[in-house]
């Protein structure tokens, strides 16, 4: 199996806000994630990301909201969409 782009999509709100929403299915985990996916929401305004969703390796599954960074519980692609709206 191959990794797979499930999703790829900005939305603009308006001239100076946006969200991006990367979302792959793929073949291994990565570092510290325990599951199939790999990605990145993010929520920009004015050139600063104010809330993003990742899970970059190395760190696993977290949230960024303004200057904080929280664990998150990754379940399921549909509840990290609902959580990031």
């Amino acid at each position: 199996m191959k990794s797979v782009e499930l999703l790829r999509q900005r939305i603009v709100f308006s001239e100076n806000q946006f969200a991006e929403l990367v979302l792959w299915q793929i073949v291994e985990p990565v570092v510290k994630s325990k599951h199939s996916f790999k990605y990145r929401l993010a929520y920009v305004v004015k050139g600063r990301c104010v809330l993003r969703y990742d899970n970059r390796a190395g760190k696993g599954d977290h949230r960024h909201w303004g200057d904080r960074e929280i664990d998150y519980v990754f379940t399921t692609p549909e509840k990290l969409l609902a959580d990031f709206q």
